[in-house]
């Protein structure tokens, strides 16, 4: 548990230095929230009611104090749901591809991946484990954090709104989402306290220990695609790339060049980061750390391409 409410909590740090104030919290969630607290505050009180002095009995309102009042959804700051604790993992595994072309060696690490326990323990029922798309022969490969709900579905990254937006921004460098390959760190969609019978509402940052575990696929996915260049999308795919310990905030590793096993890294922000807030000045940011992997990759740069999203 400790580890999943590290984890929130350094989601939340990420999202207040991007300037987002407020988070969504589900009513059920409060519900959860407010059981949890109980629970905690019980057991805390029976605990010191063991070790008081018989002289001294705790009181009914002391053993079982009432939970601790939670403010209205709409006045939620800051806040995010308390994360499932995440099932004991085991070491991250040896990945060793069979020699072959490259479509052979991702068709077996694909099987791999799919076949894998641990993975497989981690999957909601109906759920998909999610391996890297695109072209085996890219120049140049994306990484993000892990699989959302549509992409746990389709079994592909990159789907949902976050993926339409970067398939634009791959676009608008003048490549074409097929020509390059994008990833994730994660291969499961990290998982979090859901009622019997209903879907996951919302995502969690992986922990260390999950980002570990998947780590040694998404090397085996750089090993088999070779690309030229890497492009880390969001702090979680920079920690998983850079290590954990690597930087403390994503603006001190952000818009500069890195090296991944001797692969060229750059570090952006995560498409996400423009759907809180679409503004020019965010689009910007990013595209401009794009500019960089495109003159460096040898791509054309028209003046137009140079002027976007310059605010006026």
């Amino acid at each position: 548990m400790r580890e999943s409410l590290t984890a929130i909590t350094e989601e939340l740090r990420r999202l207040k230095l991007a300037g987002v104030t407020t988070v969504p919290v589900a009513d059920e969630t409060l519900e959860r929230l407010r059981r949890v607290v109980g629970r905690r505050a019980a057991a805390t009180a029976s605990e010191r009611a063991a070790i008081a002095p018989a002289a001294a009995p705790a009181t009914p309102a002391a053993v079982n104090p009432p939970p601790a009042p939670v403010r209205p959804r709409e006045a939620v700051r800051t806040t995010a749901a308390v994360a499932a604790v995440p099932e004991p993992l085991r070491k991250p595994p040896e990945v060793r591809l069979p020699s072959g072309t490259k479509a052979e060696r991702w068709a077996a690490l694909k099987a791999l991946v799919e076949g894998d326990e641990n993975c497989r323990a981690h999957l909601r029922p109906g759920k998909r484990v999610v391996l890297g798309v695109g072209s085996l022969d890219a120049a140049l490969m994306f990484v993000g954090e892990a699989p959302g709900a549509e992409e746990e579905i389709q079994g592909e990254p990159f789907v949902g709104p976050a993926g339409q937006l970067l398939t634009r921004m791959i676009v608008a460098m003048g490549v074409a989402r097929e020509d390059v390959y994008i990833g994730n760190i994660m291969n499961w969609r990290p998982g979090l306290p859901t009622a019997e019978g209903q879907e996951q509402v919302g995502n969690r940052p992986p922990t260390a220990g999950e980002m570990a575990y998947c780590l040694p696929f998404l090397r085996a996915q750089v090993e088999v695609v070779a690309p030229r260049f890497l492009v880390a999308l969001g702090a979680t795919a920079a920690q998983g790339l850079l290590g954990a310990g690597a930087f403390k905030t994503l603006g001190e590793v952000r818009g500069r060049w890195h090296d991944f096993g001797g692969i060229p890294l750059m570090v952006t922000y995560h498409p996400s980061y423009i759907l809180r807030e679409p503004t020019p000045r965010r689009k910007r940011l990013i595209w401009e750390d794009l500019l960089q992997v495109m003159e460096r990759a040898g791509l054309p740069v028209s003046d137009r391409q140079r002027g976007f999203f310059l605010e006026r």
